[in-house]
């Protein structure tokens, strides 16, 4: 076979572009499929006034949808089969007639989703896919138009009466008690998929930052044969909040260690380093207190529906009060502090507000802020692999030093 540039006449450009279009048509069958059978979302956008709000949503081809409503705060969710989005940066911060923004993002496995906030009562009025023509893409159209809070209700009782509930959170599994010798270890990354979480002003996701340094701590224990550990997600997937505590249940943890990333826009240059936070039911500070309330909204930000009341978490405080598991909590939070550098420390490392991710009633759970990237250095740090690795080798020394106090106690 004669060169690819002798075929172009000796033009090194050209024969660049040949090489590629010879690369395309040697990939695996299997993928030039998987390319053309998945659908791409490439723009999305807001129409109307308060009277009538339409969000367009320009898609490659004709999808099945699902729709439905969700009040506390009030959103529409739209799922639909998996989406490749490859929408431009910053898109859904618009606010337009009665929506305050809109989000997209991998909901499940196969699945993604759409959540549209509301500025209030709402009724969907039309919901349709529009398959491609000519040349227009396919287009998901939603049209919502208000309606006051007593309509709305009935509106939405009468759909979960009519079907079961979409977005909603299956009980926990039963505890399972662990047969090895193994201490167990769950590694919970935040958000996820749909939920990005807070993100630099270049950028980067909380979601990426955090899975990458999960993972690389997740290598570090598992060299030492000394633990079974678990990620809660090791992929962009979203989890519900109780599904991360009853995921850690199941595999039968004897801690939790949920992994996230900070953010404080206001002043970033007075915000930076490490925090460890455990469960309580009054905040430390309001600091605390804010960012437990943020956390806690992820679930609502991924269109989960959220109970009215939280009964279960007020009898999980009183479970937690008659049982050492909080005082569990405490020691291990106080090793990770005593083992990370006072430079890579917040000024006020240790805190404590009511996270839901940490209210399992028998796994000892702390939740790790590992800096701020709304801080230019937290950020430089943050998404440094070596720093990852020296971060992670501190965690994995505070985790040696719990389980060894633990082991000369006796149980886990």
């Amino acid at each position: 076979m004669r060169p690819v540039q002798a075929l172009l006449g000796a033009s090194p450009a050209c024969a660049l572009l040949l090489a590629l279009v010879f690369a395309g048509s040697m990939a695996a069958p299997g993928d030039v499929a998987a390319r053309t059978h998945e659908t791409v979302a490439k723009d999305a956008r807001l129409a109307g006034d308060r009277t009538r709000t339409r969000f367009i949503a320009d898609l490659s081809k004709k999808v099945g949808i699902n729709v439905f409503s969700l009040g506390n705060p009030y959103r529409v969710i739209v799922d639909l089969p998996e989406v490749n989005f490859q929408m431009p940066r910053g898109l859904g911060t618009e606010q337009r007639g009665l929506v305050t923004g809109y989000r997209f993002g991998l909901f499940a496995p196969g699945k993604s989703r759409i959540v549209i906030d509301m500025s209030g009562p709402f009724l969907v009025d039309k919901a349709f896919v529009l398959d491609a023509r000519q040349d227009q893409p396919a287009r998901l159209v939603i049209d919502l138009v208000p309606t006051d809070r007593a309509t709305f209700l009935a509106k939405l009782k009468a759909a979960n009466s009519a079907a079961p509930t979409v977005g909603s959170i299956t009980p926990p599994p039963p505890r399972v008690k662990p047969t090895r010798a193994k201490p167990v270890v769950v590694l919970d990354p935040g958000h996820g998929g749909i939920d990005p979480g807070t993100s630099s002003a270049s950028g980067v996701t909380e979601k990426e930052v955090v899975v990458a340094f999960a993972k690389t701590l997740k290598h570090k224990l598992e060299a030492q044969g000394q633990y079974k550990v678990y990620l809660t997600r090791e992929g962009d997937r979203f989890l519900a909040l109780r599904e991360r505590v009853a995921f850690a249940q199941s595999k039968g943890a004897n801690l939790l260690v949920s992994i996230h990333a900070d953010s404080f826009p206001k002043r970033p240059e007075d915000a930076r380093g490490a925090t460890v936070y455990t469960l309580s039911e009054r905040a430390s500070d309001d600091e605390a207190k804010e960012l437990a309330a943020k956390e806690n909204l992820s679930d609502a930000i991924a269109g989960v529906d959220l109970p009215d009341s939280d009964s279960v978490v007020a009898n999980i405080l009183i479970d937690l009060a008659q049982r050492e598991t909080q005082n569990r909590s405490i020691v291990f939070a106080k090793s990770v502090v005593g083992e990370i550098d006072r430079a890579d420390l917040h000024r006020k490392s240790l805190k404590s507000a009511g996270f839901r991710v940490l209210k399992s009633p028998d796994v000892p759970s702390v939740l790790i802020e590992l800096g701020f990237l709304s801080n230019p250095d937290d950020e430089k740090r943050l998404t440094s692999e070596r720093w990852r690795g020296a971060m992670a080798d501190k965690l994995a020394a505070a985790i040696d030093g719990y389980f060894a106090k633990r082991v000369a106690r006796n149980p886990f």
